[in-house]
């Protein structure tokens, strides 16, 4: 059971949109859990379509999912191959697809795009997770790669644990980190009271960021992020560390009302470059991926303020 007070800056949204944005579930997950009685606002069961108010008490039942995940071979619209050879697949993900399908998660993803769209991947691993050496969070887009055979899979994966892949995010922060360049050093671990968030923990693996500002706005801030390791939520927790979390984030303590001014659904988070060594050819490769819609659309809004 996870519970929530809804910020005010939630007053008035649908509580299928407000629970998936405060509890980091999908929305497909959260109605589910709605249509099982399994949402509570002030201790009385909810429908999809209810109100919430701020101050209001928000409970989340997560009751024992079944052992085992489907892969269902699906093409996803808007997932866009960059990059197809014998070796890899490098693949600009939009917001809303996972890396692969996971217990809880009913969405679309990468693997089951890939399946779908005819790929061919040969890999160890369980079959939901064949290929996949990275993951990006459901509600970050661009690159990741994923390797086609078991020798690409061997040489990538030990690339990604031995540090060498160049991985360059830009995230719209909120206020204006200083110094302007900067290195977030911090261990992060599963939250001691949600097992579906991540929090700085004593004790916690070895995590550190590395940004530099980018672009300057009236109450946001565009970094360049290089991340040396890679964990999970790593870049929203660790802003949210130095208190300027990602814009459209209200997991990791963004504002909601900025996000809705802006027009954004998801945390402004995009993977903008892949770099490292083919594992087929041994020479340097290097990808990249524009900004996507909804991104480059908040830009513009914060931009005329």
């Amino acid at each position: 059971m996870s519970v929530h007070l809804v910020p005010d800056g939630l007053a008035g949204e649908r509580v299928d949109t407000a629970a998936a944005r405060m509890t980091g579930l999908s929305r497909s997950r959260i109605d589910d859990l709605i249509s099982a009685g399994h949402v509570q606002l002030n201790g009385r069961v909810v429908s999809k379509s209810t109100r919430v108010a701020g101050g209001e008490l928000l409970e989340v039942e997560l009751p024992d999912r079944p052992v085992g995940v489907p892969v269902v071979p699906r093409e996803v619209e808007g997932v866009r191959i960059v990059h197809d050879d014998a070796d890899i697949v490098v693949v600009d993900k939009p917001a809303g697809v996972a890396a692969h399908p996971s217990l809880g998660w009913t969405g679309p993803s990468v693997t089951e795009h890939l399946a779908g769209a005819g790929f061919r991947i040969s890999t160890s691993g369980a079959s939901e997770r064949q290929g996949v050496v990275q993951r990006l969070d459901v509600g970050t887009s661009g690159l990741m790669v994923v390797a086609k055979s078991e020798r690409a899979y061997t040489l990538l994966k030990r690339a990604f644990r031995d540090r060498t892949v160049d991985k360059v995010y830009h995230a719209l922060v909120q206020g204006f980190p200083d110094p302007h360049v900067g290195t977030i050093d911090a261990p992060i671990a599963r939250h001691p009271g949600h097992d579906w968030k991540m929090a700085i923990v004593d004790g916690g693996r070895h995590s550190v960021t590395h940004y530099a500002t980018i672009e300057v706005f009236r109450g946001a801030t565009l970094l360049e992020v290089h991340l040396e390791t890679g964990r999970t939520h790593q870049i929203r927790v660790h802003t949210q560390a130095i208190g300027h979390p990602c814009v459209g984030d209200p997991l990791y303590g963004g504002d909601p009302v900025l996000a809705a001014r802006l027009g954004l659904q998801r945390q402004w988070l995009h993977a903008v470059e892949l770099g490292f060594d083919h594992p087929g050819t041994g020479e340097p490769v290097r990808f990249a991926s524009p900004y996507p819609d909804d991104l480059d659309e908040a830009l513009r809004r914060i931009g005329d303020n």
